[in-house]
């Protein structure tokens, strides 16, 4: 059986768009949270300069699909003009 796999990523909004980058997450995180293997996908710190989301998968196949997903490509076109540095995921 494999292990739960634990992520965090961090969101640095540009200037201004702090709203917009929460809204994106927030559409993404509706789709996301039904995809198969998503024990948690939530939004666990945020302010005006960072927005934290915290993922759990069950194993490392439910998040390789969910990488591969349209919920993801989606979500980093939302994003692409929005944030001021590319997303740093955390693996714990």
């Amino acid at each position: 059986m494999s292990d739960v796999i634990n992520l965090q990523a961090t969101f640095i909004p540009n200037e201004g768009e702090f709203f917009r980058v929460k809204l994106a997450l927030e559409i993404a995180i509706e789709q996301v949270v039904e995809e198969t293997g998503c024990i948690r996908y939530e939004i666990t710190q945020e302010s005006e300069e960072k927005i934290v989301l915290t993922e759990q998968w069950a194993s490392e196949e439910d998040l390789t699909r969910h990488s591969k997903g349209i919920a993801v490509q989606d979500l980093n076109e939302s994003l692409s003009a929005l944030l001021a540095e590319p997303v740093k995921l955390d693996r714990s």
